[in-house]
């Protein structure tokens, strides 16, 4: 061997230690940022309606099965089967609750930690398909300060954990392109997705065959890659055949047609929200990172021959197309797109950061960077009136008029530290309003369960079932009140105090003087709710 290429062989591998030492640094700076965001006042705020309160209660109801009751494979809500998804999450919570008892933060903490974890694993994504290291960091630190990426993470929900199985399979579908051995990855990671959502990793798993099919397609003939997915797939279809077995063509009909392919329509079908209803969701909650938008949709068209563009404008483009047709429309249900939108941002940043500029930026993200600005001190001023003033917004609100002013300050002035002012602003932010008790804003839509749940627990009615007049199940109040509190009408009320031989009612101050109820007696009250059954000794 020749001494000079003994020498550059020499400084090859020092050099990839050196990359590799650095990888790892950031690695774990993104990991702990992640999970302090991500578990800052976790437990406190009360359990969110729907998804929370359901997720919960299938977990307590797993947690406090006898022995040999098998709820671990055949979970219930309320005594009965439970054929919504898989139990993966609500096991995880379960467990949790053996090590810290049933609260909010072990309701919310195995998502929360699972979806922390997804923004070192969206670095190591981008470093897998970006030569530059900056596009990795800055795709990880767009992610980390997406507001629906923190706020649904942080809740007691399938799709933080979904996204983090959904990221180990991108990048083993990645790595296996040049070591067959990620494709056991590849099978693993998609039978974790599948009993955590159900079916819908089959769409997720079909975004990684198109990118497959697009970029590598000798992988898709590659019998590693199908024995592995065939590995993953077994526990699935041994849980899924288990609920068959048990329960026959009433699982068929609620567990698979239902919630999975049903959600699929059209117009014709009904479906309440228009098509465009995610991309409307994209422009009210993406910002400030939804100003780089058309450079880089033009960037990802331009190099759509490489890799990274076909994973984006894959990822993006299949999932966002199919969820837009689907007839259930929830804002989460985008989850698994932010991360491919910060791939796309990341090397767009990075990008316009190392080419030479003789002036400003495009006046367009100056000028959106100072509207944001603006429309973050109205908000400041706004919740800074009145008598009294909430002074956690008017904080919040206040740093992003702080954040949004420097950055535009600095892009106007083509000072390339308005992306890192951007970034910290955002986080900490992000970080406020985390630690405020806003975070939750649907909790305000209607009445505070926990008092009405305590007096409930308080009363100690013998019955499980309580009819309320509240016109719409609240699965919190169930799981708050270790009761099934069923919404009634007026007529149906009517009907469960003469044929019930006890009836407990769960009434609104209202409903409560217009009902015409013989020998009613009030058990307790609380937040303007009365909670009556009959009086035995006036019939």
């Amino acid at each position: 061997m020749q001494e000079g290429s003994f020498i550059w062989s020499h400084l090859e591998k020092q050099h990839r230690t050196v990359g590799k030492w650095i990888d790892w640094v950031w690695l774990m700076v993104l990991l702990v940022a992640a999970v302090l965001l991500f578990s800052i006042n976790l437990g406190g705020l009360p359990l969110r309606d729907w998804d929370e309160g359901t997720v919960a209660q299938v977990a307590r109801e797993i947690w406090h099965a006898p022995a040999g009751s098998m709820r671990w494979l055949y979970p219930t809500l309320g005594g009965e089967p439970y054929h919504n998804k898989p139990p993966l999450m609500h096991l995880l919570i379960a467990w949790a609750y053996s090590l810290g008892g049933e609260n909010e933060l072990t309701t919310r903490l195995p998502g929360a930690i699972l979806t922390a974890t997804s923004v070192p694993l969206l670095y190591c994504i981008a470093r897998e398909i970006f030569r530059q290291r900056w596009a990795a960091i800055y795709s990880a630190l767009i992610y980390l300060t997406m507001l629906p990426v923190v706020r649904h993470g942080r809740l007691a929900m399938l799709d933080g954990a979904m996204v983090s199985f959904l990221m180990v399979m991108m990048l083993c579908v990645l790595r296996s392109r040049r070591d067959l051995r990620y494709c056991l990855g590849v099978g693993v990671s998609f039978g974790l997705i599948c009993l955590t959502q159900g079916l819908l990793g089959v769409l997720l798993g079909a975004i990684a065959i198109v990118f497959l099919f697009w970029d590598t397609p000798r992988l898709l003939t590659c019998y590693y890659l199908w024995i592995a997915i065939l590995i993953g797939i077994l526990p699935v279809a041994a849980w899924y055949g288990a609920q068959l077995v048990e329960y026959g063509y009433t699982f068929a009909q609620i567990g698979l047609v239902n919630p999975s392919l049903g959600r699929i329509g059209s117009f014709v079908e009904g479906n309440p929200e228009p098509p465009w209803y995610y991309v409307i969701e994209l422009l009210k909650y993406t910002w400030p990172w939804l100003l780089f938008l058309p450079q880089t949709v033009r960037l990802t068209w331009e190099n759509r021959n490489l890799s990274w563009a076909k994973l984006v404008m894959a990822w993006s483009g299949v999932y966002l197309l199919v969820i837009s047709f689907m007839i259930t429309k929830v804002p989460w249900y985008l989850f698994p797109i932010y991360p491919s939108l910060a791939l796309a941002f990341g090397i767009q940043l990075s990008d316009t950061e190392n080419s030479p500029l003789l002036s400003s930026y495009p006046r367009a993200w100056v000028a959106g960077l100072a509207i944001l600005a603006v429309a973050a001190s109205a908000g400041s001023i706004y919740f800074s009136w009145g008598t009294t003033p909430k002074i956690d917004l008017q904080l919040i609100f206040a740093a992003v008029a702080l954040t949004m002013t420097l950055a535009a300050i600095l892009a106007e002035r083509g000072d390339g530290q308005f992306l890192k002012i951007l970034f910290w602003g955002s986080y900490i932010s992000l970080l406020l309003l985390m630690k405020s008790n806003y975070w939750v804003w649907e909790l305000s839509e209607a009445y505070p369960v926990k008092p009405v749940a305590a007096m409930i627990v308080r009363a100690n009615p013998a019955t499980r079932k309580i009819y309320t007049s509240f016109p719409y199940h609240r699965p919190s109040l169930d799981f708050y009140s270790d009761r099934t509190i069923i919404p009634a009408s007026v007529g149906e009320l009517e009907y469960y105090w003469h044929y019930n031989g006890q009836p407990y009612f769960l009434l609104h101050a209202s409903a409560f003087n217009n009902l015409q109820l013989e020998s009613m007696k009030l058990v307790d009250e609380a937040e303007g709710w009365k909670l009556v059954t009959k009086d035995t000794n006036r019939l």
